[in-house]
């Protein structure tokens, strides 16, 4: 009796051990599916844009890529003037950005009180959720104007007049070009880099940092000797990211870039980024045109920046060696 009672807890516990193995496989399955379609979609984008771009590099080569014309009457293109404004404004972005972005996460995880922590937090994580255009009407309605009226005639009579350096600053002040929309980007991405220094920050064991505070170390000893070493990787990953932001912004850059096909002396001058000439001049193409070739191969090339970017934040996070 006691024996036909306890038969069926074998059989039931096996029903559930063999249903948790297969939700176990049916998981791995999916998540195996979801990586090699991130894999399969990546090459699909590439190939298509190899394709996309071959009439332009079969028709211009290699030099393509430092030739300065873009006449698309005379079908004559090159990518060097889009490609050095794309790498000067993500530059001179992250150069505004990074200082500004670690100054709020350092504030937030280590000065601000605790009533002021969640608000400025989510404050700035909706920064990041502004749409492009409207940094872009914001940048061309407003900091344009001030660009034009005030920073740049300032600039321009005093650093634009000393030696060595004053050429990066000279030429007139049309309040478009080069450091505006720097500027915009380093709006854009300040969010992305401040909400993942912020985050990095607050995983530090709190006795690493009393322990320095007890030995005496000041907050900014704390901040460079404890955090910083311990949070490296992951800061360098965040400043990647906003790199990546960077150097594929489209609408705002196109409303304060100035728009034109020429490579720019000084930061005050206009000019153009891959992305920003790709959006103004991709609608006027033709099916099968050269033009079209070559936008395409602006966007290929594109995506072989984005990929130097990430081989060289690969590189900058490798494990040091001991000997």
């Amino acid at each position: 009796m006691s024996s036909a009672a306890l038969s069926p807890a074998p059989s039931a516990q096996a029903r559930r051990d063999a249903r948790s193995a297969l939700g176990d496989r049916i998981f791995a399955g999916l998540c195996k599916g979801a990586g090699i379609f991130v894999l399969i979609l990546l090459g699909a984008i590439i190939v298509e844009l190899f394709i996309g771009a071959l009439p332009a590099f079969r028709a211009f080569g290699v030099p393509f890529v430092w030739g300065a014309n873009w006449d698309p009457v005379a079908e004559e293109f090159g990518a060097l003037v889009p490609i050095y404004g794309t790498i000067i404004t993500s530059i001179l972005a992250l150069m505004m950005a990074v200082p500004i972005a670690f100054g709020i996460a350092f504030f937030l995880t280590e000065i601000a009180p605790m009533s002021l922590r969640r608000p400025i937090g989510t404050a700035v994580e909706l920064l990041a959720a502004v749409p492009s255009i409207i940094y872009g009407m914001w940048g061309f309605f407003v900091i344009v104007p001030l660009m034009a009226q005030h920073v740049q005639p300032l600039v321009i009579d005093t650093v634009g007049e000393l030696p060595v350096i004053g050429w990066l600053f000279s030429g007139p002040p049309f309040g478009t070009g080069l450091f505006t929309a720097a500027l915009i980007l380093a709006v854009m991405v300040i969010p992305f880099i401040a909400a993942t220094m912020r985050d990095v920050f607050l995983t530090v064991p709190p006795v690493f940092k009393e322990s320095a505070y007890g030995v005496g170390a000041t907050r900014w000893e704390v901040m460079w000797n404890i955090v910083i070493p311990y949070t490296r990787k992951s800061v360098v990953g965040g400043i990647m990211l906003g790199l990546g932001r960077a150097l594929g912004e489209t609408m705002a850059v196109t409303f304060v870039i100035g728009n034109a096909n020429r490579i720019a002396t000084s930061i005050f001058g206009p000019g153009n980024t891959i992305a920003s000439l790709v959006a103004l001049e991709f609608g006027e193409s033709e099916m099968g045109s050269l033009k079209l070739s070559a936008l395409l191969a602006l966007g290929f090339i594109l995506f072989v920046l984005s990929f130097i970017v990430l081989a060289i934040s690969r590189f900058l996070l490798r494990p040091k060696q001991s000997h």
